[in-house]
């Protein structure tokens, strides 16, 4: 290889800092599903863009992303939102990792949990999908896991509505009252995550208030 085509290889690679991680918010796309309870992965996206500084631009990959740091030195997140739906995230996830050159346990993946109750975050590393079709591509695309999730609690459908309904619904009135100090304790545990790790984090949002 020349000198030439190594420096044309060389601009096709992304600079990525050395503790870069890549954060994933899952959600649909369109106004129409903007405020579902299924997109509550996309809102925290959202707060973590806005606490970096950074806005969400079209991308090589199939998605929106927005880059910056936490802090003055400190860790550089990639936050991207997939321009699909959810249930074809694994593609745009896997391309994402590929761009990036980013390792699997540089993944942070933001999702809606209906075994956790609304209004608490959980954190876990691999683990089962649990019938969400979103974690279930990311998993099927990336041949398994590995990578960190930030459940967002929304808690299971009041009486016998159906579960997909209820996700595809907006939160309720007094849900929504909460909704903004939800989606600030998921960003804070993204951070958490980031700064000190998977187990301090977890520490810290899993312990009784």
């Amino acid at each position: 290889m020349g000198l030439l085509d190594r420096l044309r290889a060389r601009r096709k690679e992304p600079a990525v800092a050395d503790n870069t991680w890549l954060v994933v918010g899952l959600g649909n796309p369109g106004t129409q599903y903007a405020g579902n309870r299924h997109n509550v992965g996309q809102m925290v996206a959202d707060e973590l863009a806005s606490r970096i500084g950074a806005t969400f631009k079209s991308h090589k990959t199939p998605s929106r992303v927005a880059e910056g740091f936490v802090g003055p030195g400190g860790p550089k997140l990639v936050i991207a939102k997939p321009n699909g739906y959810m249930n074809t995230s694994g593609g745009p996830v896997s391309a994402l990792l590929k761009y990036y050159s980013l390792p699997v346990d540089r993944l942070i993946i933001l999702h809606d949990e209906l075994d956790i109750p609304f209004d608490t975050v959980r954190l876990k590393q691999g683990g089962g999908h649990g019938g969400h079709n979103g974690v279930r591509d990311v998993s099927k695309a990336l041949d398994g896991g590995g990578f960190t999730r930030v459940r967002v609690g929304i808690g299971r459908p009041p009486g016998r509505q159906d579960s997909a309904d209820f996700v595809l619904k907006d939160f309720s009135g007094a849900e929504k009252q909460a909704l903004p100090n939800l989606v600030s304790d998921a960003a804070d545990a993204v951070e958490a995550i980031v700064s000190h790790g998977l187990v301090a984090a977890q520490q810290r949002f899993h312990s009784p208030a």
